[in-house]
């Protein structure tokens, strides 16, 4: 095999995670817009500086900041708040000033009491910047009595949280077939790092959670051995090269192509991603909530996970989330497909990156 395809195995998740949230539906009424003091004007904004502007403010703010999110369209920074006070800050500073009901430390209240009562398997929840609520999202395999009890915890919350069904079932995205493999199993690589100087690549901690030595083919020799896996509560492997292969800093676009990664940011809410896996390649979605945590039964639940639109299916496990050159995320697990669609959770690499002690490249 070429050094060119290797290179393109070896390469996974870039992404400077801000999901374009093209915002409707959504009503503005207790907002206050920039717009509607003449003397600020919101700054218009990339998805990435957004993410460093909501970062900033939400150190800023402190217990006023009630999450933010990225409107694609306007192309603006979006900041809710609890008090007037706080919105002239935002405004001051460039962003929409959204003023809402819930605080975060309330909505944190409303996810521990979810985890405490209704850690059900087949069901997520992560806090909705745009709704200002905790959604709660139960999968198929939810049955009518663990229904009535999600729902029944739900309506307990008040107006902190919400209920939703989605068709699918979640699961990590672990298959047989294609791209690295070990043990019969098949995951994606999702990016080449380095530690120490050696040359390493992250994938999903279920992934080497199950096998512990990868090569690049079904039958093929070994290109590396596991490092350290963490699954469940996190979803990340470290994985050592062992043999001579090709490792440069790309993500494999399916084309003919490559996209370069060098470096590694967070996610925001808003911001449009791209996913690349071995099952179904290169697909495009929204970062809808952040700190997501997901049960994916037999014990099996992770906390702060990246929750989007982007579709994935089996053995897209550790593959690639990305914007641009910067890598956001690792293909965790989720529901549906790329026909049908569904959620997609993914574990971000920064964090990743900082329990190994490691760095894009």
């Amino acid at each position: 095999m070429s050094h060119r395809r290797i290179s393109r195995k070896r390469a996974a998740l870039a992404g400077s995670a801000v999901v374009a949230l093209v915002v409707t539906g959504v009503s503005f009424q207790t907002a206050n817009a920039s717009d509607d003091v003449p003397q600020f004007t919101a700054r218009t904004l990339t998805a990435q500086a957004a993410g460093n502007l909501a970062t900033t403010l939400d150190k800023t703010l402190g217990a006023d900041a009630a999450g933010a999110y990225y409107d694609a369209e306007a192309k603006h920074l979006v900041v809710n708040v609890l008090d007037e006070a706080a919105a002239e800050q935002v405004r001051q500073a460039g962003g929409t000033a959204r003023i809402v009901q819930n605080s975060v430390a309330e909505l944190k209240a409303a996810r521990q009491t979810l985890a405490d009562r209704a850690a059900l398997p087949g069901t997520s929840w992560a806090v909705d910047p745009v709704s200002n609520k905790v959604v709660v999202t139960a999968d198929r395999t939810v049955d009518s009595a663990s229904w009535d009890k999600l729902g029944a915890v739900v309506k307990g919350l008040g107006g902190k949280a919400e209920l939703n069904r989605t068709k699918g079932e979640f699961k990590p995205l672990i298959a047989g077939g294609d791209a690295i493999w070990g043990n019969g199993g098949r995951c994606s690589l999702g990016f080449n790092v380095v530690k120490d100087g050696e040359p390493y690549f992250l994938t999903a901690g279920h992934c080497t959670d199950a096998i512990t030595s990868w090569s690049e083919t079904q039958t093929g020799a070994e290109i590396g051995a596991n490092e350290d896996s963490s699954f469940p509560d996190n979803d990340y492997g470290l994985v050592k090269y062992t043999s001579d292969t090709a490792h440069p800093s790309e993500v494999d676009l399916y084309n003919g192509s490559t996209q370069k990664i060098t470096k590694a940011g967070e996610a925001t809410v808003g911001m449009t991603v791209t996913r690349s896996g071995s099952t179904t390649q290169v697909h495009d979605g929204e970062v809808t909530a952040l700190d997501a945590t997901v049960n994916y039964g037999n014990g099996d639940i992770v906390n702060g996970l990246i929750q989007t639109t982007v579709c994935a299916e089996p053995g897209d496990s550790g593959g690639s989330l990305f914007a641009g050159d910067t890598a956001i995320g690792l293909t965790s697990g989720g529901s549906g497909d790329c026909s049908a669609g569904g959620t997609t959770f993914f574990q971000p690499v920064p964090e990743a990156l900082a329990a190994y002690g490691a760095e894009i490249g």
